[in-house]
């Protein structure tokens, strides 16, 4: 390793989890940040007369690329637990969609989505991609709190909050795109077509192009249920999938959420068209969609990220949960103990994430010129001892609480498990008092 010279913090005495290939695991290992991307990785012993102007000590614990959370609706923890035991279509149609009409506004919008940074940081994510209305103000809670994000504002074919015109859907994403596009180096705007069920295919093909033309990802659900896929067979003559191939919207930056119900064929249209994918297992499970085919995907080559998609249906944005389940779930759904191994489930919750979302050459590893985004989980715990292979470790046994600090783009967003960047207190006394007139 190259003497790194000045630094301005340096995270040392941790075992140290790359996702780079070369080196992907430094026993006792450290980080070196010079403003916000990494300067140095390697041995602790390479640090030795390495003048840094803070030191770290990470005590043993695990430091490890920030979480990537590829599917989100941030301001759905206003509705954590307020339907829950139900069929998607009941779900979504006879009380989120209606709540959302009454109650979200740019106010509740603000509040419900600092308490959603709050709950991320504090369980070790550090970039997020959401997808919802009003989604200017979702990015601006986000640049406040100092987290990384991809905040998609919503098209749906029905009027919508802050959108009353359908009509203008497209052209309120694109003014949002427009009024985000460089303005905060970690905010990076995308579009959520919400699903081939709820845009027709002019709104689909349309928002498509324009997300091209100003090179922003596109997001949309998509084979989420049975009855989806289903109806569009019966109405369209074709799989959602294959019907969005004959829209021409797949591509690389195409961002394709749930993809349970995906046949040989599906999934050989993603992997032709380099599409990514969001697997969100716990929200499939709760709701009853299904198992999405996730180790066949992997087997083709196509990019999976993890994702808990909103509070509604999961009901938490908690990657270390997700990627238990993601794992535990595919290997009794397939009757297999070896598929889905801590290592590639790790890896769609960091790297792989990153890469879903276009952002593998800055963030998802830790790497020498990538940003800083970082977090040390502290292993002096019980259900952490002993530790033989620290990927099983944070797959299997670590929580979220055991997350100590996180740092994106080497600034302290968390230090010895107290939020710097938010009043959590106030937060949830807002939302609570939102919550109030939601249940009266």
């Amino acid at each position: 390793m190259k003497n790194p010279g000045n630094v301005d913090l340096l995270i040392t005495n941790g075992t140290v989890i790359t996702l780079d290939s070369a080196n992907p695991i430094i026993s006792s290992g450290a980080v070196a940040v010079r403003g916000d991307v990494i300067a140095a990785v390697g041995p602790s012993g390479d640090f030795i007369g390495v003048n840094a102007r803070e030191t770290l000590d990470a005590k043993g614990g695990i430091i490890l690329p920030g979480l990537v959370n590829t599917h989100t609706h941030l301001p759905m923890t206003l509705f954590r637990g307020l339907a829950d035991d139900l069929p998607l279509e009941t779900w979504l149609n006879d009380h989120i969609f209606p709540a959302e009409a009454r109650f979200i506004t740019p106010d509740t919008v603000k509040w419900a989505t600092l308490l959603a940074c709050a709950e991320m940081i504090l369980s070790g994510t550090t970039c997020c991609c959401d997808g919802y209305f009003y989604e200017d103000t979702v990015a601006a809670a986000l640049a406040e709190t100092g987290m990384r994000g991809v905040p998609g504002q919503a098209v749906i074919g029905f009027p919508a909050p802050g959108v009353s015109d359908p009509k203008t859907g497209i052209d309120h994403a694109v003014n949002y795109i427009r009024q985000w596009q460089g303005r905060y180096p970690h905010i990076a705007p995308s579009v959520l077509c919400h699903a081939p069920y709820t845009c027709d295919d002019d709104t689909l093909k349309t928002t498509k192009a324009a997300a091209n033309d100003m090179g922003t990802l596109f997001q949309i659900h998509v084979a989420e249920t049975r009855f989806e896929r289903d109806q569009s067979i019966k109405e369209k003559g074709k799989s959602p999938v294959q019907h969005l191939e004959r829209l021409g919207v797949l591509d690389k930056n195409t961002l394709l959420i749930h993809c349970v119900w995906l046949d040989e064929a599906d999934m050989d249209i993603v992997q032709k068209r380099d599409a990514k994918v969001a697997h969100c297992p716990e929200s499939n499970m709760k709701l009853a969609s299904g198992v999405a085919p996730v180790p066949d995907l992997l087997a083709r080559g196509i990019c999976v990220g993890l994702g808990t998609d909103g509070c509604a249906s999961n009901n938490n944005l908690d990657l270390f949960a997700e990627m238990d389940m993601a794992a535990k779930l595919h290997k009794v759904h397939r009757l297999d103990p070896t598929v889905m191994d801590a290592a590639t489930v790790l890896r769609m919750a960091t790297l792989d994430g990153a890469k879903a979302l276009g952002m593998a050459d800055r963030i998802g590893s830790l790497e020498a010129g990538k940003q800083a985004d970082i977090i040390v989980v502290d292993t002096r715990r019980p259900h952490l001892t002993p530790c033989f292979d620290p990927l099983s470790h944070l797959v299997y046994a670590a929580s979220s609480t055991d997350v100590r600090h996180v740092l994106v783009a080497g600034k302290m967003l968390m230090r010895d498990r107290r939020l710097l960047t938010l009043d959590v207190s106030a937060i949830m006394d807002e939302v609570n008092a939102i919550a109030a007139s939601i249940r009266s």
